[in-house]
């Protein structure tokens, strides 16, 4: 039995269903109200064949952009619905964390998760001399029968999905359970960004639904050093301005959170002014046209009824956000410049131009002005886009920033674990700052964040654990390996720091035994992306 639909204006909201059958629901249902002023949500409590019949049946007369589910409900749904199907997915510090509770309850725990083991599972395991068995599942049968071999094995306590759970408490076994909010809520973040992508009215002059609009502003900026007072008082200035803006910077500095402190500190932070944001990388060549530049009915096979608003249109009024800039293919970028110098743009398939009033921020990781010199990119469109251009700093040249960043990241990360920090934290991070800052932080702002998250689960397992150094070596063994470039202050009249080598794409595929997604991740780039150099060899 479903749930009753909910009421809503079908053209003014993204329509989302969510697909459970177990106490995945739960979640699902917790998390819902903080996205139901964003998108018409509707819990289906089915699965597998059932829920696809449902959904087929429904499709023939009703709307729906994303479908939400999890585990194999989800793999099962993709191949057999028309839908896109967002697949929630338990991030590594769910693992952890779930690992965590599990250990309070037992010594002897078993994981068993859809299709593939868990990789962080080794690290934890080895640290807290856990005995741990890892299983995998592909059938309903499978996981009864894996629940019933590690029963026999001895294992007490039992990780996994809600399916998994529910097995384990039938054979007399305790469950902890995956998944966590923070998860569910990045499946409908995907969902929502997914159906933005895909269900832009034509022809109606609606404005974009509020998940459309910039969150974070100048006090997200966080660092007292030279090099983020600078930064800060660049943004303040370039947001005066209507001019185009580039911004450089590593993966994981901070470009996003800068574009939309710019649109926040402009006159376009209106309510009604959207920050549109897209990664170039990310879409595939064919759709990335049709999502920018909108097109008309009928202008290709598969194109929607009554055609489709791109991006730009979208943005009217406010700010796009162009990131990864560097991967827009050549045949794109030619349209791009048009609509940047004419103030209009034209639907694929289309003849009638639509004026816009667009401010435009783009970001890059690459080095833009070589890619011109290789060919790679129009010079005529750099020089557009970088009317202002903004360098953001790399941790490693925000030395004195680094120590309080971690200090902050971790209180947030103890916080979203119900642990409480150290009374004397602020005396173990300096102890500790030696060791940080003598790393060379290639992922930037996100991997120290991303660390601390790892950190803050261990000290949350373990209340009565210093954070040492030797700790956070145990916890964190890459800061022992890569050396330091010397670290500069941008605009200090140094020459930067060195990049680190640059890995062949090649490489780190390998180095991740061929996984797409931890290579990408890796590299702080899509899996569009990877493809793209995979099969171009760069």
């Amino acid at each position: 039995m479903t749930s009753p639909r909910p009421a809503v204006d079908a053209t003014d909201k993204p329509v989302i269903w969510t697909v459970s059958v177990s106490r995945l629901s739960e979640l699902f249902r917790d998390i819902t109200p903080e996205y139901d002023h964003l998108a018409a949500i509707e819990p289906l409590q089915l699965g597998f064949d059932e829920a696809a019949k449902h959904i087929r049946e429904r499709l023939a007369s009703e709307r729906c952009d994303v479908v939400i589910a999890a585990g194999s409900n989800a793999a099962w749904l993709k191949s057999r619905v028309s839908v896109p199907v967002i697949a929630a997915k338990a991030s590594g510090f769910d693992v952890l964390k779930a690992l965590a509770r599990a250990r309070r309850m037992s010594s002897r725990i078993g994981v068993i998760s859809y299709q593939a083991l868990l990789p962080e599972l080794g690290e934890f395991a080895a640290t807290f001399g856990l005995e741990l068995a890892q299983r995998t599942y592909v059938t309903r049968d499978d996981a009864r029968a894996t629940v019933h071999e590690l029963k026999l094995a001895g294992i007490e306590v039992i990780v996994g999905a809600g399916s998994i759970i529910d097995l384990a408490e039938e054979a007399g076994l305790r469950g902890v359970f995956l998944y966590s909010a923070a998860s569910i809520r990045q499946a409908f973040d995907d969902a929502l960004e997914l159906a933005r992508l895909t269900r832009l009215e034509a022809g109606r002059g609606r404005r974009p639904s509020t998940e459309q609009r910039a969150r974070r502003g100048l006090n997200d900026l966080r660092g007292e050093s030279p090099a983020m007072e600078r930064l800060r008082q660049s943004v303040v200035l370039y947001a005066r301005s209507p001019s185009t803006v580039l911004i450089e910077g590593e993966t994981g500095s901070g470009k996003e959170l800068v574009a939309q402190a710019i649109h926040r500190e402009s006159p376009r932070r209106g309510a009604d002014r959207p920050f549109v944001a897209v990664n170039c990388g990310a879409i595939a060549e064919s759709l990335l046209e049709s999502e920018l530049f909108g097109h008309e009915e009928g202008a290709f096979t598969g194109a929607r009824r009554g055609g489709h608003a791109g991006l730009f249109e979208a943005a009217n009024g406010g700010t796009l956000f162009l990131d990864e800039i560097g991967e827009m293919p050549l045949s794109l970028q030619t349209r791009l410049l048009r609509v940047l110098e004419e103030r209009e743009v034209m639907r694929v398939g289309g003849t009638r131009p639509v004026p816009i009033a667009v401010r435009v921020i783009s970001a890059t990781h690459c080095d833009l002005e070589a890619r011109v010199r290789e060919g790679r990119f129009r010079a005529d469109l750099f020089y557009r886009l970088a009317v202002l251009r903004l360098a953001l700093p790399s941790l490693r040249e925000r030395l004195p920033d680094i120590a309080p960043l971690a200090e902050w990241s971790l209180k947030q990360a103890l916080a979203a674990l119900d642990a409480r920090p150290h009374p004397n934290l602020a005396a173990e991070i300096k102890a500790c700052a030696p060791l940080l800052t003598a790393y060379a932080w290639p992922g930037n702002v996100r991997e120290l964040r991303n660390l601390m998250e790892r950190v803050a689960l261990f000290l949350a397992a373990e209340p009565l654990q210093a954070l040492t150094p030797a700790f956070l070596l145990s916890v964190a063994p890459e800061l022992a390996r890569a050396p330091t470039p010397t670290p500069t202050l941008a605009g200090a009249g140094a020459t930067p720091a060195a990049p680190p080598a640059r890995e062949s794409v090649a490489a780190v595929l390998a180095r991740f035994g061929g996984q797409r997604d931890l290579a990408a991740q890796h590299l702080g780039i899509s899996r569009t992306t990877l493809w793209r150099r995979l099969k171009t060899g760069a």
